[in-house]
């Protein structure tokens, strides 16, 4: 079953990466390729390393881990690169149909913007919190490893890609850019909020989509998809997986459910696109889990439907025979019942 899972996602990240050698080629792109050919260089050293571990030394955790790593370091570089090039393809943009979604639940991010500026302290704990899913990530994959769980560690990391995958596919055909790209807040709100994702940022990602991604490099990646939050949808992937380590459970379960919150505020979502990332997850999870009970219960069948072999050899004799020591024993005194008013 590793083996089958090692394949899916090699087969998943080198399409990606073949996907954009092409598109790139072809379409023209300027791609920081040195820095993105380090990343790989680097993928490919863990994916060694993983290989190592597995083959040699045994230790399937370990190379889980190091699989793992190597997956997610070139996926997120390759999704990335993509999801750039799709800015030249995209639909049209319906951030004024999630506005309109947002106040039918009677939900306002202007009005909430301006509210949170009035609770400094709540704002800034929101600000730490937000970021704290990508730290998860890793830890997340090192307590699977670390508590055993070698098959839910390759689960996990199809998870991420699906969801991953779902999220673009969807941007790519109706995209978003979030509230952040519609409003401008006032200075003096502005300078009261610490954010990670301001209302400049959502400015400058319109730009991109009008103008086409310009120079593509790693150490400038911008988190382009706003509807579904793919951020939400890290939140409660880390969550799910996260439960099957008793300790740490409980904090991951709390904290992403203070991200799922805040990001209308920290990511300047639409509350919709928070939503979203439910059924994202859910269909991520699925996906990933496709095998899992089968296997589990393979064996059942067997046991269930296996018959008891049943003996006809001679009954041994002494199995019925009364011991001599209970029948020298006296019988018990006969109880007499007395019933009321008879002698």
């Amino acid at each position: 079953m590793v083996a089958n899972f090692q394949r899916i996602l090699f087969t998943i990240a080198a399409s990606l990466i073949v996907v954009d050698l092409v598109w790139g080629f072809y379409g023209h792109f300027q791609v920081d390729v040195l820095a993105y050919a380090r990343l790989g260089l680097l993928s490919l050293g863990m994916a060694a390393g993983g290989l190592y571990y597995q083959k040699r030394r045994a230790e399937p955790a370990l190379a889980a881990l190091m699989f793992g790593t190597a997956f997610l370091c070139a996926f997120s570089a390759a999704a990335s690169v993509l999801n750039y090039f799709l800015l030249t393809v995209a639909g049209r943009r319906i951030d004024d149909i999630l506005v309109a979604a947002d106040r039918a639940l009677g939900f306002d991010w202007y009005a909430t913007m301006v509210a949170m500026s009035h609770h400094v302290m709540l704002n800034e704990i929101f600000f730490r919190v937000y970021n704290l899913v990508l730290p998860q990530i890793a830890l997340v994959m090192i307590a699977l490893a670390w508590s055993g769980h070698v098959e839910k560690i390759y689960r996990y990391c199809l998870a991420l890609a699906v969801g991953a995958l779902v999220a673009i596919t969807i941007w790519a055909l109706i995209p978003s850019l979030g509230a952040k790209s519609l409003y401008t807040l006032p200075p003096d709100v502005a300078a009261r909020l610490t954010l990670s994702i301001t209302t400049d940022y959502g400015k400058e990602l319109v730009a991109l989509l009008h103008q086409g991604p310009g120079y593509i490099t790693p150490s400038d990646v911008r988190g382009l998809i706003a509807f579904p939050s793919y951020h939400g949808v890290l939140a409660l992937l880390v969550t799910f997986y996260a439960w099957p380590v008793r300790w740490l459970r409980w904090p991951v379960l709390l904290t992403n459910a203070v991200v799922l919150i805040c990001t209308p505020i920290q990511g300047g979502h639409h509350l919709v696109d928070v939503l979203a990332a439910f059924p994202v997850a859910a269909l991520s999870i699925f996906i990933a889990s496709l095998g899992e009970k089968a296997q589990s219960t393979a064996i059942l069948p067997a046991v269930v439907n296996k018959r008891p072999k049943l003996s006809v050899g001679p009954v041994p004799q002494d199995l019925f025979r009364i011991a001599t020591e209970q029948e020298s024993t006296s019988e018990p005194a006969t109880i007499k019942p007395k019933l009321s008013g008879v002698s």
